[in-house]
């Protein structure tokens, strides 16, 4: 029985957690923490988790954090590192796995760049970047803290990393497009989410010159793939849709993977196998034949993919598409822990998408 706390369970990602966990029969959660809803049943902040008859800890901070095998951490960035740091020191048998953005870069600079003064630097080091398909090789019984990836991150990543590694077929200068749901955006109030001024409308964000805070990190997995420096142009879209993501990407195919597929049903067939050779041992991402939609794989941790190559400007396209709830959050997170726990990647996360 794995006994589990969440902090910050009356955001969407928390409240994502317990759906997802709620019903295990070998988890058992001992502590939801959520300072806004403080003692409040859980069924009062999110009506569909009510069948669960869970009520949220009293106060606002985790009481029994050493009881815990697992802490998730459903915080905002700086709020979360110094939770991290905290249970890692009071509680050093107990296994982190942060949703923020606090452990995702490397690179304190770089970090401190985008984000701020870091409130725990020194467990840089320790963190372990948690997409399992790129990293699965260092997420063992031995990791303390796991950094969940970004949504925008995960997707765009396993859109392009078959073609950056090894022998790689595109050259290190992509684009990105990719469009979210409101949902990534959180529970809080913000002007552009209300729903007349967001219905029926899109909206690019994260433009130069200040960017988007995912560039860097998109970067740093590119580059990981790719043994070298990527270039990346990241551009976020916000679309009227509760969940969902959907990335497009763009890249100049190599000349010599062009001078071998001159046709173009012999060039996406070879991408194609390209593609699920690499993904062949991983049970959530799917090379799909045709253009993905985001309805595909709604409440799913699958990711879907669809590579193909424009021969007429030598370009590959590839689209994927995921939940950013669950793939691009929670159920990330619960694969992380099923891995560091020794237990099958796919425990408590094999659903299917509900359709339509």
């Amino acid at each position: 029985m794995l006994r589990v706390s969440i902090v910050g369970v009356t955001g969407y990602g928390g409240g994502e957690l317990v759906r997802l966990l709620g019903k295990r029969a070998d988890v058992k959660l001992i502590e939801l923490v959520g300072r806004s809803a403080a003692g409040r049943p859980l069924g009062e902040v999110f009506p569909s988790l009510a069948p669960l008859g869970l009520t949220l800890s009293a106060g606002d901070q985790l009481e029994r954090p050493e009881e815990a095998d697992f802490v998730f951490l459903a915080l905002p960035h700086h709020a979360s590192a110094e939770k991290a740091a905290e249970i890692l020191e009071n509680a050093p048998q107990t296994k982190v796995i942060d949703l923020s953005a606090d452990f995702r870069l490397r690179d304190l600079a770089t970090y401190e760049a985008w984000y701020g003064s870091h409130p725990a630097p020194y467990l840089l080091k320790e963190a372990v970047y948690g997409l399992p398909e790129l990293y699965r090789a260092k997420l063992n019984s031995g990791v303390r803290l796991v950094a969940n990836p970004g949504c925008y991150p995960t997707c765009s990543s396993l859109a392009l990393a078959p073609a950056l590694k090894g022998e790689a077929i595109i050259e290190p200068d992509v684009i990105i497009n990719a469009l979210s749901g409101t949902s990534g955006a959180g529970r809080e109030l913000k002007q552009n989410l209300h729903y007349s001024e967001l219905n029926e409308s899109a909206s690019a964000y994260g433009l130069a010159p200040a960017g988007h805070r995912h560039l860097p990190e998109i970067r740093q997995v590119l580059e990981d793939q790719y043994g070298g420096p990527v270039e990346v142009l990241f551009t976020p879209h916000l679309l009227p849709l509760t969940r969902g993501m959907l990335a497009t990407c763009y890249a100049r195919l190599t000349p010599a993977f062009l001078a071998e597929h001159r046709d173009p049903k012999s060039v996406n067939a070879a991408l194609r196998e390209r593609y699920r050779d690499f993904y062949k041992n991983d049970p959530f991402v799917m090379v799909v034949d045709s253009p993905p939609t985001t309805k595909q794989v709604q409440t799913s941790n699958y990711c879907f993919i669809y590579p193909t190559a424009d021969l007429r400007t030598g370009r590959l396209v590839t689209v994927a598409v995921l939940d950013n709830l669950v793939k691009g959050a929670a159920g990330e997170a619960v694969q992380n822990m099923n891995l560091l726990a020794g237990l099958p990647e796919t425990t408590g996360l094999e659903m299917l998408s509900v359709y339509p």
